[in-house]
């Protein structure tokens, strides 16, 4: 990777972004990442947080992921897809696959196998509300018209994990339900779940930056990717919106066209049009 020092330090990350994309299976050590992009490693780890909106080690992280999840998908065995991620050891990977994938690299391999997700479904002011949830905490949150093509959508995203109906009494299941209505509600600005979800390393990018966009703000898919240093990626932030699976808490809602218009939203628009009036309307009641 050449080094060019006259460049931004905002160009300068973003091609170290693109030398991780495209070589996750090297030594990425922090050391070796500044000296790319021609920073003191201090200066470095902070530009590329204010770039990238997580840590070097996390982009690195996540772009392993990325490759993992292909290899894992291939016909190459568990192992091989591991080392050719850039992980050092197998044990490292399934130690930390909990947060990786939510899974073990086997399971994710068999569509789930092995993984035990409850659900529970629901009506509620968005009409019926499906939670899928395994221990670790919730991975499927999504609004229909009805329960049964909200179960054929778990199923296409887990289809060989064992799917049941989260047994009663069923904490933390009505925790989070009480949560969801008081959000619909516009009683709780705030809603925080558990969430154990999968993503890239660019999925994780935008999703963390949608959750820290204020109740009640809007913005547009163009300064999402400004937000997280893609200004010319608007519309793989949409995909990214659009592969979103769990609703409300990663408020893909608050973001719009540039011309305003709503754009789109995979629980129908009528929905988002809800959702951003009603935390239009809270936040306005809520200031002085």
């Amino acid at each position: 990777m050449e080094q060019q020092i006259a460049q931004p330090a905002t160009e300068r990350i973003r091609e170290v972004c693109r030398y991780i994309d495209h070589h996750p299976d090297e030594p990425l050590t922090g050391d070796r990442l500044a000296a790319m992009a021609v920073m003191s490693r201090f200066h470095f780890a902070r530009a590329f947080r204010a770039v990238t909106g997580v840590t070097p080690k996390e982009y690195v992280n996540g772009a392993r992921v990325r490759a993992l999840k292909q290899g894992l998908r291939g016909s190459h065995g568990v192992d091989s897809a591991i080392y050719d991620a850039g992980y050092g050891s197998s044990s490292r990977v399934y130690e930390n696959a909990a947060q990786r994938l939510g899974m073990t690299p086997g399971q994710y391999r068999r569509g789930g196998a092995g993984v035990e997700i409850s659900t529970v479904c629901v009506d509620t002011l968005l009409g019926c509300m499906a939670i899928g949830a395994t221990d670790r905490g919730v991975c499927f949150l999504q609004f229909g018209d009805s329960p049964e093509p909200l179960a054929l959508q778990l199923r296409k995203e887990y289809p060989n994990a064992t799917v049941v109906p989260a047994p009663l009494p069923r904490p933390p299941f009505d925790v989070w339900i009480d949560a969801i209505n008081r959000y619909l509600a516009g009683e709780q600005p705030h809603l925080d779940l558990p969430l154990d979800i999968r993503a890239t390393a660019f999925q994780l990018r935008v999703w963390k930056y949608l959750q820290g966009i204020p109740y009640g703000d809007l913005q547009s898919y163009k300064e999402v990717a400004d937000g997280i240093g893609e200004p010319d990626a608007a519309r793989a932030v949409a995909r990214a919106c659009g592969m979103n699976a769990v609703a409300l808490a990663i408020p893909c809602h608050r973001i719009v066209r540039g011309d305003g218009s709503l754009g789109g939203y995979r629980w129908g628009l009528h929905r988002k049009r809800v959702l951003i009036d009603m935390e239009r309307e809270g936040r306005a009641q809520t200031r002085p």
